[in-house]
């Protein structure tokens, strides 16, 4: 018999797949906001790296949170609804990684025009990022013990 089976992967993946059309998305403003700057013989601010990067921290989150439905060895019987608890997790924290990219995106552009605000941006970066968290953390709490 199988033992801990888990949520099959699927807060990680959905959380990951989160990330990677996050960090997408933020990228590709970055990139759009270092041209500008160069066309314009302007430094390009290096610090945009921060917004791309944000959106990486939901994988880990779901990662994590795998590893707790995995470790609370659930009896085979509640595996679809460890499946279900997964993706849904998963896509709250996905969610949370790409509209963080989002954000990131339009802070990009903000900061490289005006050279002004990062504060400001990455606090909004925050809060968002405080979604994946709370989801995590709520489901773990939640989960029935063995």
């Amino acid at each position: 018999m199988v033992e801990g089976l888990g949520d099959m992967n699927f807060s990680l993946a959905i959380a990951a797949i989160g990330s990677a059309l996050g960090t997408g998305v933020a990228g590709m403003a970055a990139i759009g906001a270092w041209k500008k700057a160069f066309a314009q013989n302007k430094a390009a601010p290096f610090i945009l790296v921060a917004f791309v990067g944000a959106p990486l921290t939901q994988t880990i989150y779901g990662m994590i949170l795998r590893n707790a439905i995995q470790t609370a060895n659930l009896p085979p019987e509640s595996y679809t609804h460890q499946m279900i608890l997964g993706f849904i997790t998963g896509l709250a924290m996905g969610m949370s990684a790409y509209m963080q990219g989002k954000a990131g995106a339009k802070a990009s552009d903000a900061l490289a025009e005006t050279g002004k605000g990062f504060g400001n941006y990455i606090m909004v970066i925050g809060v968002i990022e405080t979604v994946a968290l709370f989801v995590m953390v709520f489901c773990m709490t939640a989960l029935p013990k063995a």
